[in-house]
Parts: structure tokens; C-alpha cells; sequence
């Protein structure tokens, strides 16, 4: 068992919610401050742990590194950084950071390095499927992979022990000087297990409850949670199953899936799930939900079942967001808790009881998972313990 099992998390994506300029315009600026006036709302939430996608120095938005080890400007620095992780910790407030090891972005000093030297540069092995017999989408003289398609995301090279030791430095670097106790696994799907299996020495060496979760889409979980590798993976099939089956009217659907995965032979009964309902690459609930009465039983069953619950941030009240074809932005708004568009004080308040009765019921938090009664528009599952709390 681990902390996280006593945990309620909120997910901030801190570019977004400090309203930070879209391209890094090098100014420095201490917006992630903003933190401190938020501490109350967190504990009314019963939140105690917090995990923050990108912080680091980026060219935009977060996940194009070019400094692991500097905040970034647009959100403050690195010692006003360790100063919010320690005033959270001082209440009770756990710090997750999001760890983006398949790729960087074109500003990493590495890559800057072959741009200037070519083949000459000692980095040339440090990025996959780098060679000179072609130009890049952006001009360059050679060619590499990027994320996805995505060629302002420069695919990383985790064969290559030095790009491992660079990565892992820095990790050693944020759990000392931060204080950190997990790490969101960015893109883990296309991460080399062995890295993982690595990293997770490091941490645990650090610290044997560091919790290591990691963003999986698709696939078996079991694959990449399991006692050599990470400690869980984002539940996405729940999370489509969550919003879905309400939309339908079709509890069997979520029903099946919690089944399938938590019940007495199912397959993710050994996997603490990071369980959501929204994030910053997918619709907020809100905007999904065809009928917004559903935001009161979906979260019912977000803090019900078996996982940690994850709330991000904003969708405490509500708000709504939806991606397009051109942007994502409108997922990731500047939030100020005293002013939320349209707020859903009645979500909230919904989730602070919710927050109380997880925190306090001990089969929540540990117990096993059976359903009792499905319907389509009715469902009946119980979480229990051998103790019967």
C-alpha cells in the first residue's frame, strides 16, 4: 500500500492556470505564486496531493522541454518553486510532477548543438532515428523522428545511457531539491519499459513510497504497472466509460468495465488506477456530458470506485472546455477561484462531501470491488473490506 491510497489528487496544468503567454517570451515572472491563495480551497476539497503538468523551461507549452532543471520563467523560478512544494507539504499536500522523457523540444541544448555542428556534435546519438541523409520538416540539414508526427518534439534516444543518466540526474535532482514523491509518466505507451524499470530504481532508492503513474491510452495495463516497472497508469478505458454510459443511458457499460478490470479475478485488481474524468488533452466533463444533472453521479462513481481520484482543475465548478482541430487551449483556461465563469457551486460542494466520506471509509480507500445491481439507468456496486469498514 502507499500514500496514494489515502489521497484525493488535483491535476493543475500550471501554463494554463497561470494564464501564462503561449510562447515563452523569456520575461520572468512569478505567476505560479497564485498557489498560495488556493491552499484553503484544496483542503475544503480534502486534496493532498497535487500533480502539476509541465514546470520546467519550455519554448511553449510545457511538453517541449529545454531544461529539466529550471523552471519556467513564466511561472517563477526554481527557488520560488521549492518554496510553493514546501509550503503545500507544510499542508499536507503531496507534489507530483509530470516527467516528459519521450521527447523534447528544438530549443534543448543538445539538439541546439547539432543544429550548429552537424555530424561533428558529441549529441547526435541522443535522439532517435537522427541521420544526415535527409532535411527535417523544419529545414534542418538532417533528419530525426518526432512525437506522433509532431516535429517540434524531438524523439528522445533511451537506448542511449547518457540521455538515461541526463534524465535521471534530473529526477535526483526534483525529489531533492523539491521534495517531489511522484512523477506523471508522460506518452508511456512509447517508452522503453527498461528506462521505467531505471527510474523506478532511483526513486524508490530515494524514496519507497515515490508513486509512479503513467499516461497509457490504450493497451494492457499490466504491461507497464507491475512490481519492476511504474505503480500505475491513467484509466482511460473508465474514464471513456464514465461519461459515456451516462450519455447513453447505459450503465452496463461502465459496469462491465469495472468488472473486467476491479471484481474477484479481474484483471487490474493489483493496480491502484489514476482515475479521472477529464484532463488537459480531452474535453472537460462538463462539456461531454449531454446532460449536466450527470455531473453529480459520475463523480460519485469517480470517488466510489476502486483508484485515486483525480479532479482537474476548474471541473470542481463546472467549467466547461472543449478541444479543436486547431487548438487545445480552450481545455487549459487561466482559472481564478474567485471569479469561475457560470460556477457549479452545488458540483462543488457535492465533491467536498465526497472528499469527506473517501477519506473517512476505509473500504474506499483499500476494499474490494463487486457489482450488485446493473441496469441500464441504475447500477449498484459495493466496495468492502474483510474488516466490513
Amino acid at each position: 500500500m502507499s500514500y496514494i491510497n489515502e489521497s484525493i489528487i488535483y491535476n493543475i496544468y500550471p501554463l494554463g492556470y497561470c494564464g501564462a503567454p503561449k510562447e515563452n517570451d523569456g520575461v520572468q515572472s512569478y505567476r505560479l505564486d497564485k498557489i498560495y491563495d488556493s491552499i484553503e480551497h484544496f483542503k475544503k476539497l480534502g486534496v493532498n496531493v497535487i500533480v502539476f503538468n509541465p514546470v520546467f523551461e519550455s519554448s511553449r507549452h510545457g511538453y517541449d522541454t529545454i531544461d529539466y532543471k529550471r523552471v519556467d520563467c513564466r511561472l517563477g523560478d526554481n527557488q520560488s518553486f521549492k518554496k510553493i512544494c514546501d509550503t503545500l507539504r507544510e499542508n499536507g499536500i503531496k507534489v507530483i510532477l509530470d516527467g516528459v522523457f519521450n521527447h523534447v523540444g528544438r530549443d534543448f541544448f543538445a539538439f541546439k548543438d547539432i543544429q550548429e555542428k552537424k555530424w561533428d556534435s558529441p549529441y547526435c546519438g541522443w535522439f532517435q532515428n537522427l541521420n544526415f541523409g535527409g532535411n527535417s520538416p523544419y529545414g534542418d540539414p538532417f533528419w530525426y523522428e518526432g512525437w506522433a508526427g509532431h516535429y517540434d518534439l524531438v524523439k528522445l534516444n533511451l537506448q542511449n545511457p547518457d540521455v538515461v543518466n541526463h534524465l535521471l540526474d534530473a529526477v535526483n535532482f526534483w525529489i531533492d531539491e523539491f521534495g517531489i514523491e511522484g512523477l506523471r509518466l508522460d506518452a508511456a505507451d512509447v517508452i522503453d519499459i527498461e528506462f521505467f524499470k531505471k527510474l523506478k530504481n532511483l526513486c524508490k532508492s530515494k524514496n519507497p513510497e515515490f508513486w509512479l503513474y503513467g499516461e497509457i491510452t490504450h493497451g494492457d495495463y499490466n504491461r507497464w504497472a507491475n512490481p519492476d516497472a511504474l505503480d500505475s497508469v491513467t484509466n482511460y478505458e473508465c474514464y471513456k466509460g464514465l461519461y459515456s454510459s451516462h450519455n447513453d443511458h447505459n450503465y452496463f457499460e461502465i459496469a462491465h468495465s469495472l468488472q473486467r478490470q476491479f471484481s474477484n479475478g479481474g484483471i487490474y485488481q493489483n493496480i491502484y488506477t489514476y482515475n479521472f474524468v477529464d484532463n488537459h488533452d480531452v474535453n472537460r466533463i462538463a462539456s461531454n456530458l449531454r446532460d449536466k444533472n450527470h455531473l453529480f453521479p459520475i463523480h460519485t462513481m469517480l470517488y466510489t470506485m476502486p483508484g485515486v481520484p483525480s479532479i482537474y482543475y476548474g471541473s470542481e465548478y463546472g467549467i466547461e472546455g472543449k478541444r479543436t482541430r486547431e487548438s487545445d487551449y480552450d481545455l487549459r483556461p487561466c482559472l481564478d477561484l474567485n471569479n469561475v465563469p457560470n460556477a457549479n457551486y452545488q458540483l462543488f460542494d457535492h465533491l467536498v462531501k465526497l472528499g469527506k466520506i473517501r477519506l473517512a471509509l476505509e473500504a474506499l480507500k483499500y476494499g474490494k470491488f463487486e457489482n450488485v445491481n446493473i441496469m441500464n439507468e441504475k447500477l449498484v456496486y459495493k466496495r468492502f473490506t474483510e474488516s466490513g469498514i
